[in-house]
């Protein structure tokens, strides 16, 4: 079943929602995932990116979470060659974490290369994934601010884990890897990032990054 669009999303949310699904677990089994470049607008040169611009990659485990997806983040520190690079991956598949509890959360910082082999090889955390990260896209950006985008990086490993009714609030929300993602690219200022609703299917965000780069992520 196709879902696109901003409706694709508000549906996305509602399936999300009624089937329960933890969106940043490892699902059973295992499945195989074909991509292909996005196109003309694909941007394949990140490491080579002029040094004073920004840029930012999400990373995809599209057979993640019963195939809903599962998504980690990473964006680049201007005039230094390095990124800062992390997700919250939810060991645990519960569908609520308290603030300060084990959600997986991880973060690391190093070149374009190693990056793209850590996250090819789940290198910080789990380890030993049966889903390892397999596809990545990738965007310039013209606009960055670092520190904002650390700060952020902090506040969404200390806040916890939840899909479903917050428990202190009784509202329907998210607080997952998807929304970990898009709030640290958003507080870097990254262009072109398409907005994520709480309750978002991973998998169906990814399909809107439009303009960005497609590519197969392999252990390397």
């Amino acid at each position: 079943m196709h879902i696109g669009g901003r409706r694709g999303l508000a549906v996305g949310a509602v399936i999300g929602a009624i089937v329960a699904v933890a969106g940043c677990g490892h699902a059973a089994a295992r499945a195989t995932a074909e991509t292909a470049p996005s196109g003309a607008q694909a941007i394949t040169d990140m490491a080579g990116a002029a040094p004073s611009k920004g840029a930012a990659c999400v990373f995809v485990k599209p057979d993640g979470a019963q195939k809903f997806g599962h998504v980690g983040w990473g964006f680049k520190v201007p005039g230094t060659g390095r990124w800062v690079y992390g997700a919250v991956e939810n060991p645990s598949e519960k569908l609520y974490t308290p603030p300060g509890g084990d959600i997986g959360a991880w973060h690391a910082e190093g070149s374009y290369g190693r990056m793209l082999s850590e996250m090819s090889t789940d290198a910080h955390y789990p380890g030993t994934s049966e889903h390892p990260y397999s596809r990545y896209r990738c965007t310039k950006s013209s606009t960055h601010e670092v520190n904002r985008a650390r700060a952020m990086v902090s506040k969404v490993e200390a806040r916890g884990f939840l899909v479903g009714v917050d428990p202190r609030t009784g509202k329907l929300t998210s607080r997952d890897c998807l929304d970990a993602t898009y709030d640290v690219l958003r507080a870097y200022r990254t262009q072109h990032l398409t907005p994520a609703p709480k309750l978002s299917v991973p998998n169906v965000w990814v399909e809107e990054l439009w303009g960005w780069s497609d590519q197969q992520l392999t252990p390397r």
